[in-house]
């Protein structure tokens, strides 16, 4: 990976230390997390199974917990508020990889192509579906208005992802409202949620969410980057999958823009078609045009707004992990 993508002064983030702090509770949110999924409907809880345990970071449910300790909650609706970010989560992966016709995610294969497409959307809408059960079990209209909010940004989002596909004309602040609403929102949410359970004031609880969504753009900014500089293996997804479907992700853009007319010319001709063969020479071009090292400190950027609304937060442990957690999103290779 580019060694530009973290500044000098940036310390290495150790993830495991932060999932050994928190063990406790991603302990209580994993069975929370199976409480929930259980169905008499076999198929449900196989497909469920399948994707929760799939090995993912559960950086999403790990970050509502981590903002309710940091504003001092001492309650336990944080994990059930967790369990339904998860699962709000986990539907929106099996929705996408119906519409990405994605085989592969996490090193494993994906639902959609073990069961086939109608079973991963519907089992979608199931846990869409329960998630809502979990929060009206909270009894706090603020909760359902911050997830129903969360929810319908996300799919507005899909849409409007749709709508770029193979559309080389998108531009920088395009993409950015799709990986908003996509992505950032659901962070933003679980952030936000920490703050209300603690009954934080409305400043606490505006840079908690503003926290998450600055982190949530970084975390998507480097998950696009790490189509082209990540190692395969580590990725656990085909590299050039953005590609081969047409996305007109910010290397793409930025590339468009500073290339060669020759260049550009060639790059939107591959998101037009979604050539996975082109995938060497896009590279070589991204690279000679500045393209990742600029990715790389627009995520760096949004990483640092991130830790900068943290700074009212007295301190603790927990806001230290979640400080750490801005600079993991862009130093990650996976």
């Amino acid at each position: 990976m580019s060694s530009t993508i973290v500044s000098p002064a940036a310390p290495k983030i150790d993830f495991k230390a932060i999932q050994q702090l928190m063990a406790p509770t991603m302990k209580q949110v994993d069975q929370k997390i199976i409480q929930e999924l259980n169905s008499d409907v076999v198929l449900i809880n196989q497909i469920g199974l399948h994707i929760i345990n799939s090995g993912g970071k559960r950086l999403r449910p790990m970050l509502v917990a981590l903002s309710a300790y940091a504003s001092g909650y001492e309650g336990e609706d944080h994990t059930t508020l967790a369990a339904v970010i998860e699962f709000i989560h986990t539907a929106t992966l099996l929705h996408d990889d119906v519409v990405d016709e994605s085989d592969m995610r996490r090193g494993d294969e994906t639902a959609n192509a073990i069961w086939g497409n109608a079973a991963s959307v519907l089992v979608g809408d199931f846990l869409h579906s329960r998630s809502f059960e979990m929060m009206v079990s909270i009894k706090n209209m603020r909760v359902m208005e911050i997830l129903s909010h969360a929810t319908n940004a996300i799919a507005e989002g899909e849409v409007l992802q749709l709508l770029n596909v193979n559309n080389p004309d998108t531009n920088e602040a395009q993409y950015i409202e799709v990986i908003k609403r996509k992505t950032a929102k659901l962070f933003e949410a679980g952030t936000r949620l920490g703050a209300v359970l603690a009954d934080s004031d409305a400043l606490t609880e505006q840079a908690l969410a503003a926290y998450g969504l600055h982190l949530g753009n970084a975390f998507q900014i480097m998950d696009d980057m790490l189509d082209y500089t990540a190692d395969e293996t580590e990725l656990g997804k085909n590299l050039g999958d953005d590609l081969a479907e047409g996305k007109p992700t910010l290397p793409l853009i930025h590339a468009m823009h500073h290339g060669t007319e020759k260049q550009a010319h060639f790059i939107k001709e591959t998101i037009q078609q979604g050539n996975r063969a082109a995938y060497p020479d896009v590279l070589s071009i991204i690279q000679s045009a500045g393209s990742l090292d600029y990715t790389a400190k627009f995520a760096d950027m949004e990483a640092q707004k991130a830790i900068n609304n943290l700074s009212s937060l007295p301190n603790s442990d927990y806001k230290t992990a979640m400080e750490q957690l801005a600079l993991f999103a862009i130093q990650r290779g996976y």
